[in-house]
């Protein structure tokens, strides 16, 4: 095993492009829900669930250059894609129902949760295409 291997062959930036990501959103969902105060929506709950440990177990496989990550990653973003695909298609009202929130604060779908005008499920949505983009090209890399 190399250690680092995020300064290693380039056949290894994808899967620590994928840890920077899930690490970023992981933080990112923890500022929103800590630091402001925001409660999130049940939706939000599940796709926190699949998110975390990607944060984690992408972080590790990178610093110890260990393949065998890929098929649990990208059960993760699957999982946490289709989440994010259902709630976003909530938000933009493709599936008629409210996007109900945890407690008496704002919702998720509403204008003041949202970062550079693109709203949260959309962002989430987002963040779960990349990651599997990137471990899919991470198993295609290792395999040439």
């Amino acid at each position: 095993m190399t250690s680092f291997p995020l300064l290693a062959p380039h056949k290894w930036r994808p899967l620590g492009a994928a840890w920077a990501i899930a690490l970023l959103s992981s933080l990112a969902v923890l500022f929103v829900g800590e630091v402001m105060g925001q409660a999130p929506c049940d939706l939000c709950w599940f796709q926190r669930a699949f998110m975390f440990p990607l944060a984690i177990i992408l972080g590790i496989a990178a610093f110890r250059s260990d393949r065998a990550v890929v098929p649990y990653g990208l059960a993760l973003a699957f999982g946490g894609g289709l989440v994010a695909l259902y709630h976003s298609l909530l938000y933009v009202g493709v599936i008629p129902a409210p996007i109900v929130p945890c407690t008496g604060g704002p919702s998720c779908s509403g204008e003041s949760m949202a970062i550079g005008g693109v709203p949260l499920p959309l962002l989430s949505l987002a963040a779960f295409a990349l990651i599997l983009t990137l471990l899919l090209n991470f198993q295609r890399r290792l395999k040439s």
